[in-house]
This record gives structure tokens, C-alpha cells and sequence, in this order.
């Protein structure tokens, strides 16, 4: 088996590139969708005060947009540098969204994006408008291509395993794009990126307010943007009811991990923070039904029998069925040029207990569960500042339409401070998903241990560091030119 550390600095490159690229996904998602609605304001009204808004907000959705796209080549790249086995295991199915998002979404964005940032004054005000709707659709789409990926990953589905080809092989390829994972995943990252968007423009339009500068600017920015991120954060909440509902069905030691609940039982109760629970709730929110049951940390490692009589092999079971699987798979590729019988016993044998492949690279029940703490607390991070935030605009856009929040600089400064925030809160919510389905690269298929490339883990430390370096330039490089165009301002007044 591979060095424990080769997996660990591979896991935290790809950690590291990950984070680093959602730093600027979910702004670009957000920005899309409230420069396109500015502009459309200005194509309906005529008002070239509405045509000076989007403009500055453009200019800082394009110096994101930039940055965001290096920094995502790089994350694919990893795939076949740092987890080449993952890769040719499974390449034929992660492979396939993937190659959509490059050719379809990349080039649909690319191209009306050029139309969107420089045909101001080539193309007619409403070409320029569908430009500017559809790099904002385009996005999404590259989106939802990478979350088909990312949800197959969690939920896998429509393949079979071909033992000729040692390679998981695509079965049913509307099975992949409409697994109920990848819906739920689709909507509440996009819809988060609608938040983040919003927080971003709010914030920095209180700056403005604070410095007494292009107040008209900022109130109408305000405008649009807190009803855009209001939205977005219902929808969020929306789509968050059934990724627990998802998790509960196909990733239960993840929940089991976000709620800290080592026995569980039917009324199980959702923890607020430790030795604060309510009673029952968390069977509400994993089954929608009350008397629902969800099992443990404890009883998914020993086997469990629920109330539907549905039988739950203990871990120690499923890692013995593993270990056949893979002997399985050993003899059918032994004796299937030499002896048809064998290899067919062997085969079936495989197909048998196929489903517990990836539990035989388990060594012990321990590995099955992953950091508790870190889960625990990073999904209380995420939902605490969400219904911080949602609550934030409500009082932004409650005083903004009374005329109050010009003159309301502790709120000013909330605002503006809130920016960090709702990036902390995106992040915690991908360490809950990414972190929370550990040991597994692909749930219950191929652990981390088993995916990992056969490099040096000088090799991957030497990357390691060169990635923290080349990605704190990228965002430092952003950041300025950003700062600096804020500052510059959009020029619509001076007051």
C-alpha cells in the first residue's frame, strides 16, 4: 500500500488548488447573474446611469473571471498528475462531463464573454444584452457539468465494472446527469454563488456610502444586488433539505460526522452546538419524517438492522466482502485465458460482492470515519453564517427602501466586513462535503489510499509549495487591480 504521506500531501494539494479556485467561482456565478439584471434595467429604461453601473461591475466580474479560469485548468490537471489511478479507473465516466464542460460551456463563455466586455459600442444594445445573459448561462452550464463529476463522486451510478479493462465503464449516461445528487448540488452551489455575488456588491457599495462617494451608485447596486442574494439564499436553503435527505440515503457516516451523533435512533435530535440538541428534528430534516431513523457513527461500523428491515452489513463485514471482491477479480484475470470455469466462478464471484470493492483496501474500521470535529463544526460555520447573511440583507434592503441606510454606518461597516463571511461560508460547506465522504475518492468504491499517483512525495511537496506561491501571487495580482479599480470608482457622480 502507498506511503500514508504521499495520500496526505496529494490530498492537500488538491485541498489547496480546490479552495483557491472556489475563492473565485462562486463571484463569478453571483456577479453573472447581477450585471445581467443591471443591464437589462438599463435596456428597458434607457438610462445610461444603469449603462455606468453594469460597466463597473463588468470590470471587476472580468477580473475575477480571469483569475477564476487559471486557477480551474490547474485543478483538472491534478487529476492525472497526483491521482492518475483514479483517473484510469474511472476515467471513462468522470471523464465524459468533464470534456462537455471543456468544449461546450469553456467556449460558449469565452466567446459571449468577448462580446460582453468589449462590443459596447460594436454590437446593438440588445445583442449585447443576450451576450451578457448568456456568459452568465454559460457559467452555469460549466458548472453543472463539474458538479455532475464532483456528484458521481458522491452518489456513483450508471457504470458497470469491467474486470477485461480493469476500468468502471458508462452505462447509462442520462443516469449520470440526472442523479438526484447532482440536481441538489447544482442548485445549492449556484444559488450560493448568487449569495456571495451579493454580499460582494453590498459590501462594496457601503464602502462607497461610508466614504460619502457615488451615493446614488451604491443605493441602486444595493437594489439589486440584496434581492438577488435574498433569493439565492432561499434557494440555498431549498436545495440544502435535500442534500441532507441525499446524504442520509447515500452518505450516511457524512451526516452521522456533521451531527456529531455517535448512536443514533428514530426522533434523532439535531445539535445545535454540543450538549444543546433539539429533540427529533434532525429525523426531520434526514427523512422528513419525525419518527425517520438515522443510524450513528457507532452503528454504521457495527451493522445495523433499520425499522424497514433493511440490513446493514457491519464494517468489518464489508471489508471481508471487499477482500473477496479483489481476490475475485485477481483469479478472473489469472485463469481467464487458461480456464473458462475458473474465471467465470471468479467472475461471479466479483460480481457478488462488487459493491464492496473499495472496502477491501480498508484496513481498519477506523479509517471509515472521518474527522468528526472538523465536519461538526465546519457545517455550523456554514449554516450560522448563511442565516447571518440572509439576515443581514433583509435589514440592508429593509432600510435602503425607507431612505435609512446612508446614514446608518454601523450597518455600513457590518456590511463591508461581511465580505470575508460569506467566503468562510462557502468553504466550510465544501470541507463538509469533500472532507465529510473521507476515506472515499468515489463513495464505497476507491478510497483516497487507492487512488493516488505512484510519484515521490518530494515530488508532490516541492508542487505543493509552488501552487501556494503561484496562487497567493494570482490572488494578491486580483486583489490590486481590484482595489484599485474600486477606488478609481464608476465615475457615475461626484458627490
Amino acid at each position: 500500500m502507498v506511503e500514508t504521506a504521499l495520500v496526505d500531501w496529494s490530498r492537500l494539494q488538491f485541498a489547496l488548488t480546490a479552495g483557491y479556485h472556489w475563492l473565485f467561482v462562486p463571484l463569478t456565478l453571483g456577479l453573472a447573474i447581477i450585471v445581467a439584471t443591471m443591464e437589462t434595467i438599463y435596456v428597458v429604461k434607457g438610462d445610461e446611469f444603469w449603462k455606468k453601473v453594469t460597466k463597473f461591475w463588468m470590470k471587476l466580474f472580468a477580473i475575477n473571471f480571469a483569475v477564476g479560469i487559471a486557477t480551474g485548468i490547474i485543478l483538472e490537471f491534478q487529476f492525472g498528475t497526483n491521482w492518475s489511478n483514479y483517473s484510469w479507473f474511472v476515467g471513462d465516466i468522470f471523464g465524459a462531463p468533464l470534456a462537455i464542460e471543456g468544449i461546450f460551456a469553456f467556449f460558449m463563455e469565452a466567446t459571449f464573454f468577448a462580446v460582453m466586455f468589449f462590443g459596447w459600442e460594436k454590437v446593438s444594445k440588445r445583442f449585447h444584452l443576450a451576450a451578457t445573459w448568456l456568459t452568465g448561462i454559460g457559467a452555469a452550464i460549466s458548472a453543472v457539468w463539474i458538479l455532475i463529476a464532483n456528484a458521481w463522486m458522491q452518489h456513483p451510478v450508471g457504470m458497470e465494472f469491467n474486470p477485461d479493462t480493469v476500468r468502471h465503464e458508462m452505462v447509462d449516461f442520462w443516469g449520470l446527469v440526472l442523479n438526484p445528487v447532482a440536481i441538489s448540488k447544482f442548485f445549492h452551489s449556484v444559488f450560493s454563488g448568487w449569495m456571495t455575488g451579493a454580499i460582494f456588491v453590498i459590501g462594496i457599495s457601503c464602502w462607497y456610502l461610508l466614504k460619502k462617494r457615488e451615493t446614488r451608485f451604491a443605493l441602486a447596486s444595493i437594489r439589486v444586488a440584496t434581492i438577488v442574494g435574498i433569493i439565492g439564499t432561499l434557494a440555498v436553503m431549498v436545495s440544502g433539505d435535500s442534500s441532507g435527505v441525499h446524504a442520509a440515503k447515500y452518505q450516511p457516516m457524512k451526516l452521522a460526522a456533521a451531527e456529531g451523533l455517535e448512536d443514533g435512533g428514530t426522533r434523532a435530535p439535531f445539535s445545535i452546538v454540543p450538549g444543546v440538541e433539539v429533540p427529533g428534528v434532525l429525523s426531520i430534516l434526514a427523512t422528513h419524517d419525525l419518527d425517520g431513523y438515522v443510524p450513528g457513527i457507532n452503528n454504521l461500523l457495527d451493522g445495523y438492522t433499520a425499522p424497514d428491515g433493511e440490513v446493514v452489513l457491519s464494517a468489518e463485514e464489508k471489508m471481508a466482502r471487499g477482500k473477496v471482491a479483489i481476490e475475485a477479480f485477481k483469479q478472473y484475470r489469472e485463469y481467464k485465458d487458461t480456464d473458462p470455469t475458473l474465471a467465470a466462478e471468479a467472475r461471479a464471484r466479483l460480481k457478488e460482492n462488487i459493491d464492496y470493492f473499495g472496502y477491501g483496501y480498508i484496513d481498519s474500521r477506523e479509517e471509515l470515519v472521518p474527522p468528526v470535529n472538523l465536519i461538526y463544526w465546519a457545517f455550523r460555520v456554514m449554516v450560522g453564517l448563511g442565516g447571518f447573511l440572509l439576515l443581514l440583507m433583509g435589514v440592508v434592503l429593509w432600510t435602503e427602501r425607507r431612505n435609512r441606510l446612508k446614514d446608518m454606518r454601523w450597518l455600513q461597516w457590518i456590511a463591508l466586513l461581511s465580505i470575508p463571511l460569506v467566503y468562510l461560508a462557502g468553504q466550510a460547506g465544501w470541507i463538509v462535503a469533500e472532507v465529510g465522504r473521507q476515506p472515499w475518492v468515489i463513495q464505497d468504491l476507491l478510497p483516497v489510499k487507492a487512488a493516488v499517483s505512484s510519484v515521490s512525495v518530494g515530488a508532490v511537496q516541492t508542487t505543493f509549495f509552488l501552487f501556494v506561491a503561484i496562487f497567493t501571487l494570482f490572488l494578491v495580482i486580483e486583489l490590486r487591480i481590484m482595489f484599485k479599480a474600486i477606488k478609481k470608482g464608476p465615475n457615475v457622480e461626484i458627490e
